[in-house]
């Protein structure tokens, strides 16, 4: 069977998330060794004191995102042409939308019940929402 490998079961690179997180990563690592920590990063006194320019910005950014990935997860299955790959493509879309929901969910009750300090934190939720995503 050509879907085996010696291994285990084949990898199927699912519309190039592979090589997409590669260079995504390769990228950020070179840029983060570039550019270095930023000012005040193991200073003590200053450990606490990075905040997020605008919470407006990140939530709409957060969604435009979170937009974009309709586009490219139902997309990604290639076609519609069929009833089974229009099922398919609509339960790639059901995902796109349930797993950043649980995800901010989940990192938002964490953040105001479990980890101090205990706040109702919105860039933390965002932040849940794009992990979600990925």
């Amino acid at each position: 069977d050509e879907s085996k490998s010696a291994v285990g079961p084949a990898f199927m690179d699912f519309a190039g998330s592979g090589l997409v997180h590669l260079t995504g990563g390769v990228g950020a690592l070179c840029g983060a060794i570039v550019v270095g920590p930023r000012n005040g990063r193991w200073d003590e006194s200053k450990a606490n004191d990075f905040d997020g320019h605008s919470v407006p910005f990140c939530v709409l950014g957060t969604f435009f995102l979170w937009f974009g990935w309709y586009g490219f997860n139902p997309g990604s299955t290639g076609s519609m042409h069929d009833a089974a790959t229009a099922h398919t493509a609509g339960l790639v879309a059901v995902n796109t939308t349930l797993a950043p929901c649980v995800a901010g969910l989940i990192v938002f009750m964490l953040r105001a019940f479990v980890f101090p300090p205990r706040l109702l934190d919105v860039g933390a939720f965002c932040n849940g929402i794009l992990a979600g995503l990925v």
